[in-house]
């Protein structure tokens, strides 16, 4: 005699089966996602802002706050050298840099005679006079009006950031914002126009970054595409390199986005190229972008789609001066990975205002990567 099973209990049982069928599947899914190995942008870094920024002397000083103490209040900050920085956990750096292909265009700044003229006495030399004569990129903040930094020239920034690399091997990997400075001449300002960025400065970029940097020491766009067709889909598809990968090698980004659209020509999706642009998001080369001023929605959005994303915790010495956190922890849970400040650990505000992770750590688990297994031990420095 046969029996047959009730309709609603052979649903029950069926339901039942696909269910632990789904739980095991997810299970599985969020063991892989749990073992699978750390990448550099599920990581956030802390950044110095103008990295390079040595402040005003004392007679340099009084000429700003005769000419315009207005952006005098903007000045008023200096950061150590690019060793110490590094030392004190910081892994953005960001240098602003001028044409120089011939030399001397700024080997002799307005604001010296300025203080000459006003009977000031004079303040230390801005930088070797030779080493400013010679070709090559200049690393400053406004031509003619502050240009004291803690290196000079460009190459030996970067040599200086090289020799640090080399002495940590295993370093957590260094990021490398340059500004391409295009200002004009403006009054009240007596400054020299710069040099444009077309290719052919961009290609002498390059080539700085190269004869200090060899293959290898730096990752590039073509390591991050591999066998895609664009840069973006990289990113968005396979996703970045592994933490592992990156570190002991520093990465190189460009600041200023206009500039991108030349140096692109003849490298379609950065190929051959050393930096990665600040590109549009959708973009062929759109792997970096920036959002400085961005909200916290907008960035943690380009976040989860692969981007890596450089915003500012704080501007113009403003939060500062008043230990206003509410940007700076805004920025932090908005999942950017590349949190730039005037005040990294190490560089606090009178005020006590400083941007660091706790413990002292040089990086930390982006928040927004909760469901990958990262842990303080594997963001060593």
């Amino acid at each position: 005699m046969r029996f047959r099973v009730p309709r609603h209990t052979a649903i029950a049982h069926h339901a039942a089966h696909l269910l632990a069928a789904m739980l095991a599947c997810c299970s599985t899914l969020a063991i892989a996602m749990q073992s699978a190995p750390l990448r550099l942008n599920q990581v956030q870094y802390i950044g110095s802002h103008n990295s390079y920024h040595a402040g005003l002397g004392a007679s340099e000083a009084i000429i700003w706050q005769r000419l315009d103490p207005a952006t005098l209040a903007m000045l008023d900050y200096a950061h150590p050298s690019l060793t110490k920085q590094l030392d004190d956990g910081v892994r953005q750096l960001e240098l602003d840099v001028y044409g120089d292909a011939k030399g001397g265009r700024y080997a002799h700044p307005a604001i010296d005679e300025l203080v000459r003229q006003a009977g000031l006495p004079p303040d230390p030399p801005l930088a070797d006079p030779a080493v400013m004569q010679r070709p090559g990129f200049k690393v400053m903040h406004i031509q003619d009006m502050d240009q004291r930094s803690n290196c000079q020239p460009f190459k030996a920034c970067l040599a200086e950031i090289r020799a640090w690399s080399r002495a940590h091997p295993m370093h957590l990997p260094i990021f490398i914002l340059v500004e391409t400075v295009l200002s004009p001449a403006r009054k009240p300002y007596p400054v020299v126009e710069p040099e444009p960025f077309d290719r052919k400065a961009l290609d002498a970029l390059d080539a700085e970054v190269r004869a200090v940097f060899p293959h290898g020491a730096y990752l590039s766009p073509d390591d991050v595409r591999g066998r895609f067709a664009t840069l973006n889909a990289a990113i968005r598809q396979q996703g970045w390199p592994t933490l592992q990968r990156a570190r002991g090698k520093v990465i190189f980004l460009l600041d200023q986005r206009w500039v991108g659209p030349a140096y692109l020509q003849g490298h379609p999706s950065l190929r051959g190229r050393v930096f990665f642009t600040n590109a549009a998001p959708g973009t062929k080369d759109a792997a970096f972008t920036e959002r400085n001023d961005g909200d916290a929605a907008s960035i943690a959005s380009l976040v989860r789609q692969g981007y890596l994303v450089r915003t500012r915790t704080d501007a113009d010495l403003k939060e500062a001066a008043h230990n206003d956190t509410t940007r700076r922890d805004a920025m932090l849970a908005s999942g950017a990975q590349l949190l730039s400040t005037d005040y990294p650990d190490g560089e606090p505000a009178a005020t006590g205002y400083v941007v660091s992770f706790p413990a002292h750590l040089h990086a930390r688990c982006d928040p927004l990567f909760t469901h990958v297994r990262c842990t303080s031990a594997e963001l060593s420095p």
